[in-house]
């Protein structure tokens, strides 16, 4: 009786001990709140996305570019958000473009994608998916979080970007402080 007792009370262990593990390597998108005042930084990218039709805005602050211009780490509490605009369609469905050859963007918002650096944050995840002390989500046009988002696809995208602090327009920041 005293046996199975014991092993009773190892398997609720092991279980809660599973279950904690699985917690801990999950995406931590939950951390990151929408950036209300992303406005207010530095629009440091813009790209032009055929695939969706699609025009990005890529904002920051100062303090992040001027950190990529030096070749530092970006500093604790950067904010990278992509703003998704919908491109103006001509009368074929492609994007319009103005004189110089990029998309003309409209006023449509579809969507945010936000990573944001903090202090101890990542610290859960295995070194395998480990970005630094980033984490990442995806807001709706309406603000609020994209529940259907793939986090740990972000993780595993940026991942090779390690020596650029794990950001993909590092270098784009560079060229935006001068």
């Amino acid at each position: 009786m005293m046996t199975d007792r014991k092993f009773a009370i190892v398997t609720t262990i092991a279980a809660v001990a599973a279950l904690a593990a699985a917690g801990s390597v999950r995406a931590g998108g939950d951390k990151i709140m929408f950036p209300a005042e992303y406005a207010k930084g530095t629009v440091y990218l813009t790209l032009d996305r055929p695939e969706n039709k699609q025009v990005r805005e890529y904002y920051t602050s100062q303090a992040a570019i001027d950190a990529a211009k030096k070749g530092a780490p970006l500093p604790t509490g950067t904010v990278i958000t992509v703003v998704q605009y919908a491109a103006q369609l001509d009368a074929q469905g492609n994007p319009a473009k103005d004189a110089n050859g990029r998309f003309i963007k409209t006023n449509t918002i579809q969507g945010y994608t936000v990573m944001e650096k903090q202090a101890g944050w990542g610290s859960e995840y295995p070194e395998s998916k480990r970005n630094g002390e980033w984490e990442y989500q995806v807001f709706r046009a309406d603000k609020t979080p994209n529940t259907n988002a793939n986090l740990d696809s972000c993780f595993n995208c940026h991942k090779p970007q390690f020596s650029n602090d794990f950001v993909y327009t590092y270098d784009k920041m560079k060229v935006a402080a001068r």
